[in-house]
């Protein structure tokens, strides 16, 4: 099925009624829907720069102060996220509060051990797509309890949970000579992040096309619980 088509469709599916109004506009991949009337979107690196400055003010307790009733009212009618992150479910890894981020600033997916599964995937696709969000961040991290389970190597009791470590299961192969313990989790949990950025390219045509065309890069990179910080994980890897 042809690219046009199938967006046309996804975007019927979920009520974006503007889109069947503007027939051209999923014909053209990597035209941003919104950015003849938004700010151009920043260069790659300096989204990663502004996530990390807000990491530190995060880490030192210095969040900024923001106007959330005023900013709440403009976002009513549209978004513009130019950053979706990719994270795991975990309740202490919200990534609008650990980047000190606002309304509108991020486009978020989450699932247990951040797995890149087909829902997850038709987000992102979503998000870069229709909003133009042009920087991808997995972000992992530590004592992670999805890929804990999956280096268990026990049977889950539910198909549902163990469709989760299934997910997760090659970067544990992966991390096998790492050790034992904390030491092959913590390994599996730096390979689980590079397993799904290998992931969300490999299921999705449309994102593949978007990153070979320079319009979409990705961040890999693994949130600390004890201190807070963000490290990068993907800075010179192949």
């Amino acid at each position: 099925m042809k690219r046009a088509l199938l967006l046309c469709i996804s975007y019927g599916l979920l009520g974006l009624h503007g889109v069947a109004q503007q027939p051209n506009a999923a014909a053209k991949p990597g035209t941003a829907h919104h950015r003849s009337t938004a700010q151009p979107a920043p260069s790659a690196e300096a989204s990663w720069a502004a996530l990390m400055e807000g990491n530190k003010r995060f880490v030192a307790g210095k969040p900024k102060a923001r106007d959330l009733v005023g900013l709440r009212g403009s976002l009513a009618k549209s978004q513009h996220p130019n950053v979706v992150v990719l994270t795991c479910s975990d309740s202490r890894v919200a990534p609008e509060v650990l980047f000190d981020q606002s309304l509108g600033d991020l486009f978020v997916v989450r699932s247990a051990g951040n797995i890149a599964d087909a829902i997850g995937v038709g987000s992102i696709e979503y998000a870069v797509e229709h909003l133009g969000s042009s920087v991808l961040v997995i972000l992992g991290h530590t004592k992670c309890g999805a890929v804990t389970a999956a280096c268990s190597k026990e049977k889950m009791p539910t198909p549902n949970l163990q469709a989760i470590v299934d997910k997760i299961d090659p970067a544990v192969s992966r991390a096998g000579q790492s050790g034992k313990g904390d030491a092959l989790i913590e390994a599996a949990i730096k390979e689980n992040v590079h397993q799904s950025a290998k992931d969300v390219l490999a299921s999705s045509e449309v994102l593949r096309h978007f990153a070979e065309q320079g319009k979409l890069t990705l961040f890999e990179a693994e949130y600390q619980l004890d201190t807070g910080e963000v490290i990068r994980l993907d800075a010179g890897r192949k």
